[in-house]
């Protein structure tokens, strides 16, 4: 991932309109299988880099938000670029301890090597999972 400073990541849109820093480490990182993050990600999985809210550092541009039903309870905030779309976070960083970063959006990618998958009762047939990964049918628990 590009770094600005020692543990600084940089991200954005597609377009470049919206930029963003992340200023922490990850918490986590997750592949998801879901539907709703294939179709968010219109791919395969999502994935998702956990970082706390206070991390997450708006430096361009202005996003625009969408809110959804999440899967299990209650609603999601869905961060994107208003110009080209792109999927930025989930999550809001004014109201929740942490957000969902989209690793797609990272300049650099993340890591999946470690990374937790979730969903996978719903994983599209063929993809493969490392044999070591940590898996879960649905969300992990808390």
């Amino acid at each position: 991932m590009s770094t600005v400073g020692k543990e600084a990541r940089t991200g954005g849109c597609q377009c470049g309109a919206v930029r963003y820093v992340i200023r922490a480490e990850p918490r986590e990182v997750y592949v998801c299988h879901c539907t709703e993050c294939r179709r968010q990600s219109a791919s395969a999985f999502g994935i998702s880099v956990i970082v706390d809210s206070a991390a997450l550092v708006l430096t361009d541009g202005a996003p625009k938000v969408w809110t959804r039903a999440a899967t299990l309870q209650g609603s999601m905030a869905c961060f994107f670029c208003p110009d080209c779309g792109t999927r930025l976070w989930h999550g809001d960083p004014a109201k929740d301890d942490c957000v969902s970063v989209k690793g797609g959006s990272l300049d650099s990618p993340p890591d999946l090597r470690g990374a937790r998958h979730i969903w996978v009762k719903s994983k599209l047939p063929g993809v493969a999972i490392p044999a070591d990964a940590e898996t879960f049918p649905e969300e992990p628990p808390a």
